[in-house]
């Protein structure tokens, strides 16, 4: 455990290591496992074993299978995450609409593109693909590639 971290009412196994400021409550942590700098993981919060979970990442009521990875600047919670996913920086499960909470349910060797937001409740099948910048609204199938990004215009500046 490095220097500025907090650790309450939670298990780390063995050979995980713990960064710089993090946060970790209520949690269960896998052994081999790479745990920040300033990761906030809290209460119900499942990592297997070598998952790694980067900075800027928080977790709530969800669970990361082995080697599942997100290791920038991401919100997963109420989320079911498969082995050997990868989460990319920027995305966001978005669990809540208001009134209640949704879960999100991401299949092994996932991939999620960078700055995804992902609308539950809500399925990414087994080895589907998520481009980057995309906001998931309904399931994808197991192998597929979801896209949900307007097409570029350029146009002039100014008067």
């Amino acid at each position: 455990m490095r220097s500025g971290t907090r650790i309450a009412d939670s298990t780390i196994g063995a050979g995980t290591t713990i960064l710089d400021h993090c946060v970790i409550t209520g949690a269960r942590v896998g052994k081999s496992g790479r745990i920040g700098p300033f990761a906030h993981l809290r209460p119900e919060s499942e990592l297997g074993e070598g998952v790694h979970v980067g900075n800027f990442v928080e977790t709530k009521k969800t669970k990361l299978k082995d080697r599942a990875k997100a290791n920038h600047l991401a919100y997963l919670g109420d989320a079911e995450i498969g082995r050997d996913v990868n989460v990319g920086a920027g995305t966001i499960t978005c669990n809540y609409d208001g009134w209640e909470k949704h879960r999100t349910v991401l299949g092994d060797g996932v991939f999620i593109g960078s700055d995804t937001q992902l609308v539950a409740p809500v399925r990414v099948g087994k080895g589907a693909f998520v481009g980057a910048g995309s906001t998931i609204t309904k399931d994808v199938p197991p192998g597929a590639l979801a896209l949900s990004r307007v097409r570029q215009q350029t146009l002039p500046a100014g008067p």
